[in-house]
């Protein structure tokens, strides 16, 4: 499905009734390319016939990961082998759960295809997706197997002393899963995928979906999944390091940096969107590139501020934006993640955005 064809069935749901000259004017083509349009919903079952009724409602679909984290942070220097006071802390994490989160914040309705146990963790990650509005009718509950968790500690600076995480469950988010959800993931407007996923898995994502496809690393150590169906991806969000290893070019400077983009748009890749950090973000496409500085921020934790850009990412893709429009949204989020604003409510946090945008950037 192309972003037009999206856009004509958001404007067909938001009001069924409209001609087909009022959808020619609005998209800028011809009464025969609406026609033409109009009979490929029909065949491939968008909408059902005269009056537009919509099949289904419009949506994104996240493949990824959800766990448990649980944090410890030390009151004082850690002690190898003794026991630490410190606080505990417990919440619901995982790439592909916080992307889908930060995407409801914006106003996307959004699928999650992820996978759990059957323990008092996805109990409680089950009824964290519902108020957070996380469709996970379609996710996985395996019998018997334990949902994902993340154990860290954090020395007295809040730096990370050592971590553990046990992701084995994310194996049964398998090609035999997606195939039998494949109908909802070819009636996406988009896909977002992470690397949770097997190899295998996101070959069957590239290979058979048809909505674009934006791909998160995840990490270094997990982010070589993704060489293989980057002809396949639309929009990819590495950091310096994963963007180094995918594209084989080490980054020293701007020419370099350029040459890492273009390295993995020659693969067929659409867009790119490199994160530098401290130092913004570099985007490119086929047909220009921009560096986006980053936005002032006031920042209390960074954790969390790529979920935020990847799902701001997709939402300004959905909403039409070009390159440096979706940089700059993504950049605005991430800004707001960085400030630990992560409790703003689903009417606020679209706007919230867009008036960070037009704020003042480092």
């Amino acid at each position: 499905m192309t972003q037009l064809e999206r856009q004509l069935l958001q404007w067909i749901e938001a009001e069924p009734t409209i001609s087909h000259k009022r959808l020619a004017q609005l998209a800028g083509i011809s009464l025969e390319e609406i026609d033409d349009c109009i009979s490929r919903f029909i065949a491939r079952g968008d909408i059902a016939g005269t009056g537009y009724i919509l099949r289904s409602e419009t949506y994104a679909v996240v493949v990824g990961g959800v766990s448990i984290d649980i944090g410890g942070s030390a009151l004082a220097p850690l002690v190898a082998r003794d026991s630490n006071p410190g606080k505990v802390h417990m919440s619901i994490g995982g790439v592909g759960h916080n992307i889908a989160h930060n995407m409801r914040l914006l106003g996307v309705n959004t699928k999650l295809l992820t996978a759990f146990g059957d323990d008092m963790y996805a109990q409680r990650i089950a009824a964290s997706c519902g108020e957070q509005g996380i469709d996970i009718s379609h996710a996985l509950a395996v019998p018997g197997a334990a949902t994902s968790t993340y154990l860290y500690l954090n020395d007295p600076d809040g730096d990370m002393a050592i971590a553990m995480s046990d992701m084995a469950v994310c194996a049964e988010i398998s090609p035999a899963y997606l195939a039998d959800n494949l109908q909802l993931l070819n009636r996406a407007q988009l896909i977002v995928a992470d690397t949770n996923l097997s190899e295998d898995s996101l070959q069957f994502l590239a290979e058979n979906c048809t909505p674009p496809i934006f791909a998160d690393p995840v990490s270094t150590a997990k982010a070589g999944k993704l060489r293989a169906v980057l002809p396949k991806i639309h929009t990819l969000k590495p950091n310096r390091i994963e963007a180094e290893l995918l594209s084989g070019v080490k980054i020293t400077d701007e020419e370099s940096l350029r040459l890492a983009a273009k390295t993995l748009l020659d693969t067929g890749l659409r867009r790119v969107f490199i994160s530098l950090g401290t130092q913004g973000v570099f985007a490119a496409d086929h047909v220009k590139t921009l560096q986006q500085p980053c936005f002032a921020a006031d920042m209390k934790n960074a954790t969390g501020a790529g979920d935020a850009f990847m799902a701001a990412l997709a939402w300004a893709y959905l909403e039409g934006t070009d390159l440096a429009d979706s940089a700059r949204s993504a950049a605005a989020a991430a800004a707001i993640a960085v400030e630990g604003v992560e409790t703003i409510n689903l009417a606020q946090s679209a706007a919230a955005v867009r008036a960070r945008m037009n704020s003042k950037e480092k």
